[in-house]
């Protein structure tokens, strides 16, 4: 239960807590974008004044890129201590002319605030940061130490967190990392997310002639690269949606019956699914559910085509190159590498004759899966309980993450991601919104988390 004066204190201060978000949403904090550089920084500083301004003793820890913001507040002997992890840097606008408001200019209607980085994550992380500032702001200590992590280079891939995880493992010691970065099952269903998907990305070309050729001379007499490249491509899954790379499903885990039954108890109609994306019918791996095939089975898919002539009207070619962006989901388990190993070994195998095959790796990340039964667990349905009304469902996500995998082997620490935001909030989408009910909830929820946390035992 969450103290009065916190409960009271946070009512009071909706406005503001709206106003401090609408500060830190007008700074266009692109980190793919170099000339954004400057914004990038100033997202950071804003949020590193911030917390400073509550009174937690803050970092400003340089890295190869953008910078990391570190804060803490005091160390509570004898109770756990959480890491809160977040990003200040947003995903690129475009195309700004389907924005119904400018992307950086938030706007409040229908109860929802609209922006780029409302919902991913400048809106969800600070649910934490003025909740840990209400706690002080009373006076009341905290009952337990709380640390932030908050990067500029999430969006980008975190490759300079990663590669500087080993050494600051002391800095960030914790029993439990929680990460608001997803969503909510549904409307009011709250969730907490214990799995998530990794990911392996290729890119897949078929080199034919050592230049376009007119189709009409050459064609039928050398083998055409996209037409290689297409039945490459379709040869990857079969008709019963199963990937056929050599090994691909050994070091798949299966889904519990516990897993499968709390899938099934959720509320999900196929139906509506399909039709709120706009398809027909559904596709994919024969003998799982949607929601099973979505969180927990691993996957194939083509990101991109790129093969011939693109511009206006016709070109009678035969293009001497075609190639495609790939990506596969990963479930727990799988070993990106040894993805990698068995993809490139299938299309080598399969290239035909007449075409060069190569397969260029790009990025890659295990998944990962947390216990379901930890204290910290427990901890955080009560926490959404109170705030929400309602008892939080458990779900994977087939999404991923990267550094929540990194955080469990390099901390050694349980990871809670708890997701306010709502699966149509639009994230890397134009008219991206965050719900300033889930806001405030997700800021009432990380004051009663922290209550909770404080009443278990250090390990």
């Amino acid at each position: 239960m969450l103290d009065p004066a916190i409960d009271s204190l946070l009512t009071q201060r909706q406005q503001q807590d709206v106003d401090d978000l609408i500060q830190w949403l007008r700074i266009p904090s692109v980190s793919s974008d170099p000339t954004a550089q400057p914004h990038v920084e100033a997202a950071g500083r804003w949020v590193a004044d911030r917390l400073r301004s509550g009174g937690l003793h803050v970092q400003w820890i340089e890295t190869a890129g953008n910078p990391l913001v570190f804060a803490q507040t005091p160390p509570v002997p004898g109770v756990p201590v959480a890491l809160v992890y977040g990003h200040y840097d947003v995903q690129p606008a475009e195309p700004l002319e389907l924005w119904e408001t400018a992307a950086f200019e938030p706007d409040i209607r229908n109860g929802n605030i609209y922006a780029r980085g409302a919902t991913d994550d400048k809106g969800q992380v600070l649910t934490h940061i003025q909740s840990v500032l209400a706690w002080l702001q009373t006076g009341r200590p905290l009952p337990l130490q709380v640390k932030f992590l908050i990067e500029g280079e999430e969006e980008v891939g975190s490759a300079n967190l990663e590669r500087m995880l080993p050494e600051l493992a002391d800095t960030l010691a914790c029993d439990v990392v929680v990460i608001s970065d997803s969503s909510q099952f549904a409307p009011n269903q709250p969730a907490i997310t214990y799995g998530l998907r990794g990911i392996a990305t290729f890119e897949l070309t078929v080199s034919g002639p050592r230049q376009d050729l007119h189709s009409g001379s050459f064609g039928g007499a050398v083998l055409n690269p996209g037409i290689a490249l297409c039945k490459l491509i379709a040869a990857a899954v079969d008709d019963q949606g199963r990937i056929q790379f050599p090994g691909f499903y050994d070091d798949v885990q299966p889904l519990t019956d516990q897993e499968r039954q709390q899938f099934a108890d959720l509320p999900h109609d196929d139906v509506a699914f399909a039709t709120s994306l706009g398809v027909r019918a559904l596709f994919g791996e024969t003998g799982f559910t949607t929601l099973e095939r979505k969180w927990a089975r691993p996957t194939f898919d083509v990101n991109g085509l790129t093969c011939g002539h693109q511009g206006a009207g016709v070109k009678t070619i035969i293009p001497a190159v075609a190639t495609a962006k790939l990506s596969c989901r990963l479930v727990p388990q799988q070993d990106p590498d040894k993805i990698a190993a068995a993809l490139e070994d299938f299309f080598q195998q399969h290239g035909p004759a007449g075409v060069q095959v190569t397969v260029k790796p790009d990025h890659a990340a295990p998944g990962m899966v947390s216990g379901i039964d930890s204290p910290y667990m427990a901890a955080a349905k009560a926490a959404l309980a109170e705030a929400f009304g309602c008892q939080p469902v458990l779900i994977r996500e087939g999404g991923s993450i990267p550094i929540v995998q990194k955080f469990q082997a390099a901390l050694k620490a349980d990871c809670l991601l708890l997701g306010w935001g709502l699966n149509d909030d639009n994230a890397h989408s134009p008219n991206e919104k965050f719900a300033l009910a889930d806001y405030h909830r997700g800021i009432r929820a990380s004051a009663v988390l922290w209550s909770e946390l404080g009443k278990l035992q250090h390990g």
